[in-house]
């Protein structure tokens, strides 16, 4: 975690695009790092009012006693209030697929779902380049568990189901 932040600084001080000249961004959200979960997103602007986003998650996720690791690729398309993309609040609708290795103790298979959700959340490009994104809102995900070996292990905390899809993203505009 603390290399994904020194290289998202240093790639910030090394960038001088202005805010209204910016037309791709690229983060990382520190707050998946609590959980174990790397995620970057890479952002471009379409016109004055939206822009698509891509998002790729790498987890090594450890829930009591069950261990998932694998990939979460998430598209999501952004409508701006006010004409203002890519810095200003917008609204977004979202999928999200994941495949993950599941373990727990003798047992293991694969989980693998699709979902999706709508995110309301304010961007900020600064002059200096610098972007922050706040977002938050509601998903929903349904997935299928493929035993390999033993019996399928309780799949917990929203990852099958609703859940919140929050965070706060950190990167550079260009």
């Amino acid at each position: 975690m603390k290399k994904l932040l020194l290289i998202a600084l240093s790639l910030l001080m090394l960038t001088n695009a202005k805010a209204q000249d910016a037309k791709n961004t690229i983060k990382i959200n520190p707050l998946s790092a609590l959980i174990g979960v790397g995620s970057v997103f890479y952002e471009r602007k379409v016109d004055d009012n939206s822009s698509i986003q891509l998002g790729v998650a790498y987890t090594g996720l450890k829930l009591d006693d069950v261990k998932f690791t694998g990939l979460a690729i998430t598209p999501e398309y952004r409508f701006y209030f006010k004409q203002k993309a890519i810095s200003g609040v917008y609204a977004a609708p979202y999928l999200r697929y994941q495949n993950y290795k599941v373990k727990s103790g003798n047992d293991e298979g694969t989980y693998s779902s699709i979902g999706g959700g709508a995110l309301i959340g304010r961007q900020w490009v600064y002059g200096s380049g610098f972007t922050l994104d706040l977002f938050f809102g509601p998903s929903y995900n349904s997935g299928d568990y493929k035993i390999k070996s033993g019996s399928e292990p309780e799949l917990k905390a929203g990852i099958d189901g609703i859940g919140i899809r929050t965070g706060i993203a950190l990167g550079f505009g260009f």
